[in-house]
């Protein structure tokens, strides 16, 4: 089912979004809990990060394809997957 690109752009700008609170937060929250353990603030930053891109792409994925990383839609449109004018919007 073919959607909107006002609904595709306000699915990847809401994913991404989480995306970067997840981020920021987790990154926050690990330095914080780790007490100086590098390894243990990377854990703490990584495990949210990749639940939360579940999540993401579960829920946004049929509506925009989840493109959350621009690496991705340039990736797309290299392999002539999108359209231009798609992957600029």
């Amino acid at each position: 089912m073919e959607q909107g690109l006002d609904r595709r752009l306000g699915a990847e700008f809401i994913g991404t979004a989480f995306l970067l609170a997840t981020v920021v937060g987790s990154g926050i929250m690990a330095e914080n809990l780790a007490g100086g353990n590098v390894a243990v603030a990377l854990l703490g930053n990584t495990i949210p990060t990749g639940a939360i891109l579940v999540v993401l792409i579960t829920m946004l994925g049929p509506v925009s394809g989840a493109h959350f990383n621009p690496a991705v839609t340039f990736a797309f449109l290299l392999r002539k997957e999108i359209a231009l004018q798609q992957s600029v919007a």
